[in-house]
């Protein structure tokens, strides 16, 4: 009884479609009743019983169309706010959230993690097309004991697809302090073990997302031992990946190109597969020379994503990396990759609006970093569909990207396609619908809390005070600061003008003393 009763709640929005159901049958039937007793009809007559029983019939189909719709989107709602709505009561199966799109996403770091993060509260069917790339790096003492392969992005991988990300950081990355296990590491241990078990690294990772319970699969590129290598425009060669910027601003030369070794590495199994199942492919963000081009390197991985007929998304950094983009546009980006695969590689290319706080900018000037040009005119001629997002946000004192922006761009993208297949009676397209219309809610509130903090800074109405511009509560921090150069630069003028007529005075005086001698 409790569980039929939670159906109709005012924030279930269920009753007014069962009253409209209700409503419709009440007009058939006296549509019915009238033709039943009557024994003469004129035509007018007629005609109002037609009617009466063509409104009543379509209040009765919209009713149970919008009926199911919303039965839907209450089972999306169960799944993102399980602490507000009574999942048995609405029979909620999570299998419906399997029904999700299948989505790859390619590349590594904290770029790749922010993507899964944003992208598992739409699907489960994701999977994480992760590089191994530090072959050549000095090994932990956890790894060189337990004879591991170099695989710090797939545990971070593991770590974002996963519902309790801190607490799956802590147990991952923990390390023993005492008895036989001291500086060993608890993941570098969970994967060996895994490996022992399945005899496989690929399949002990696969496994991992079930015994973990991560609605998603993590996949290494290549179980390959490969070298990622760069040359210069001045022809030096280097072969670790690590020493990359130092030998660039050492040499003042860029990078002219990126290889691996050896050059047939072979994707690991599974990679190629995912690739032709996906329904949207995410390429990035991520650092573009040794994190996102190297996976496109694997053979056979770059012709996969070109021949897919998945909508394929490659997503900019929002700032440059010193020693490998410096003064990089969104253009640079794209011809980077383009020039190592070819052209194909991806139709849309999702980048930042640029508008970020010039405090935290500064702060990124001061190791050589800078905002990634926002060249879109010129990067419109490369036939890439440029989509435009306010991506960038402040996490602890780094620009990072926004998960749920950069998810609920690529979901609208999958949900446009459908719409264009016209499969918006499908039920991933309700679904995905729905969650996208709750994250623009909220992404509605976000910004009403912001303008109200706003506000709370503005002085109140009679006060003589000037009302702040939008300018000026954006970039106050800002303006404070230019100010205070400002004042510092005229008392230093000033200091500079009174030692002048101090020099000359005491010039003057010498000279004149001078004379008297």
């Amino acid at each position: 009884m409790k569980g039929f009763l939670s159906w109709i709640k005012s924030s279930a929005k269920i009753k007014r479609w069962i009253f409209l159901i209700l409503v419709g049958i009440i007009l058939s039937c006296y549509g019915f009743a009238e033709i039943l007793v009557s024994r003469e009809m004129d035509f007018v007559q007629v005609a109002k019983v037609i009617g009466v029983f063509v409104v009543g019939f379509t209040c009765v189909v919209i009713g149970l169309v919008f009926i199911q719709k919303r039965t839907l989107e209450l089972v999306i709602e169960s799944e993102t706010k399980k602490d507000e709505i009574d999942i048995q009561s609405l029979i909620f199966n999570k299998n419906v959230y399997d029904k999700g799109p299948n989505i790859v996403v390619i590349g590594g770091g904290s770029g790749l993690n922010t993507v899964l993060e944003g992208l598992k509260n739409y699907t489960s069917n994701i999977t994480a097309i992760v590089t191994i790339s530090d072959y050549g790096k000095a090994a932990s003492d956890s790894r060189r004991q337990l004879e591991l392969l170099p695989l710090d992005d797939i545990k971070d991988s593991l770590v974002a697809l996963s519902a309790e990300e801190q607490n799956m950081d802590a147990l991952m990355n923990h390390k023993f302090e005492n008895g036989r296990l001291r500086e060993l590491c608890f993941g570098d241990i969970y994967l060996s073990a895994m490996k022992e078990i399945y005899g496989d690294f690929a399949e002990s990772i696969e496994k991992s997302s079930y015994v973990l319970k991560i609605t998603a699969k993590v996949l290494p590129v290549t179980l390959d031992e490969i070298t990622i290598c760069a040359e210069l425009k001045d022809g030096t060669i280097v072969e670790q990946k690590d020493k990359i910027p130092s030998v660039v601003t050492e040499k003042v030369s860029s990078i002219q190109r990126m290889f691996i070794t050896p050059t047939n590495s072979k994707p690991s199994p599974g990679v190629i597969e995912a690739i032709q199942k996906a329904d949207a492919i995410i390429i990035g963000p991520g650092s573009l020379y040794t994190n996102v081009i190297p996976n496109l390197l694997i053979k056979g991985v770059a012709k996969a994503i070109k021949e897919s007929k998945a909508i394929k998304v490659y997503v900019t950094n929002i700032m440059t990396e010193p020693g490998q983009t410096d003064n990089f546009s969104i253009t640079d980006h794209i011809d980077a990759i383009i020039g190592h695969v070819g052209t194909g590689i991806f139709d849309f290319c999702i980048c930042d609006t640029g508008e970020i706080t010039p405090e935290f900018v500064r702060r990124y000037n001061q190791d050589g970093s800078d905002i990634v040009e926002q060249d879109i005119s010129k990067a419109n001629t490369r036939g890439i569909n440029i989509i435009r997002r306010d991506l960038s946000y402040i996490k602890g004192e780094y620009i990072r990207h926004n998960p749920d922006v950069i998810a609920s761009t690529i979901i609208e993208l999958i949900c446009n396609d459908l719409r264009y297949k016209d499969k918006q009676n499908e039920t991933q397209y309700f679904l995905l619908n729905s969650k996208l219309k709750e994250e623009k809610k909220n992404d509605k509130k976000r910004k009403k809390a912001k303008r109200e903090k706003v506000k709370e800074t503005k002085p109140k109405k009679g006060s003589r005070l000037k009302k702040k511009s939008k300018f000026q509560a954006k970039y106050n921090e800002r303006i404070k600061s230019i100010k205070t150069s400002d004042k510092k630069r005229v008392e230093n003028l000033k200091l500079q003008n009174e030692n002048e007529k101090l020099e000359k005075k005491n010039a003057k005086h010498r000279s004149v003393k001078k004379n008297k001698k």
